[in-house]
């Protein structure tokens, strides 16, 4: 008697009626999305947005609503080291500065180096970036690839073929995170020489429209010098599958 019943769908067994492998399920795109968007949610949106709450909302001093915002990032980051075997970089970066934060929450001294002691965290992240391109592994893809392959499934298969390689697209990739890099550096830099240069009253508003510029400024010239150019690389593979 042939066989009647069916192996379950997806895993690649065939079928009783046709012989022919059965076909894989389609993956849902939004809950590929939003599993794309996680680390970058869960390491540094998070954080940051508890920290403006505790701070802005709740009138919690910067150094406690420091410490409450690392729970986070600190046990995203011990998580990786126990149980995956590798240091989770974006979740550490956020540790770092947020620890950079602290030590510095703890210096006093003159209304200038006040305003320029906030520079330090924003300097740190920016040398972190720099140095993760150094290393190869650059910190931006963490909010670049959620970006270029908008949780689809096809098109993150074409990043990971693509990022597989040392050519363009890998070249873009760290371009990105360069591009940032430099730009967090330089607004930190900008605004300290604000600090001791310009009036006070003039950098306590002033320091805000510098970052709001510069950050914006980084997201038009990483999506056209990086980003922009991938998603077209990535498009352009998926067609030729």
């Amino acid at each position: 008697m042939s066989q009647l019943a069916t192996e379950a769908p997806g895993t690649g067994r065939a079928t009783a009626a046709t012989g022919r492998p059965a076909p894989a399920p389609v993956p849902d795109p939004r809950k590929a999305r939003i599993a794309s968007l996680k680390p970058l949610v869960l390491d540094a949106l998070l954080p940051t947005a508890l920290y403006y709450l505790l701070t802005k909302g709740f009138g919690m001093g910067t150094l406690a609503a420091l410490a409450w915002s690392s729970v986070s990032p600190a046990g995203r980051t011990a998580w990786g080291l126990a149980k995956e075997r590798r240091v989770n970089g974006l979740a550490a970066l956020i540790l770092t500065a947020n620890v950079v934060g602290l030590l510095l929450g703890l210096v006093a001294g003159d209304p200038r180096l006040m305003l320029a002691k906030d520079s330090g965290i924003t300097a740190t992240v920016g040398v972190a970036v720099l140095l993760s391109v150094l290393g190869g592994r650059p910190l931006m893809t963490a909010a670049l690839k959620p970006w270029v392959t908008k949780g689809d499934p096809a098109r993150t298969a074409a990043w990971d073929r693509l990022s597989g390689g040392r050519g363009r697209f890998v070249r873009l990739e760290r371009t990105f995170s360069v591009v940032w890099g430099l730009t967090l550096f330089g607004e930190a830099a900008v605004r300290v020489i604000g600090a001791y240069t310009l009036p006070v009253d003039t950098m306590v508003w002033l320091g805000g429209a510098i970052a709001a510029v510069t950050i914006t400024g980084a997201v038009f010239v990483s999506g056209a010098l990086a980003a922009g150019p991938m998603e077209k690389m990535v498009a352009a593979d998926v067609r030729g599958r």
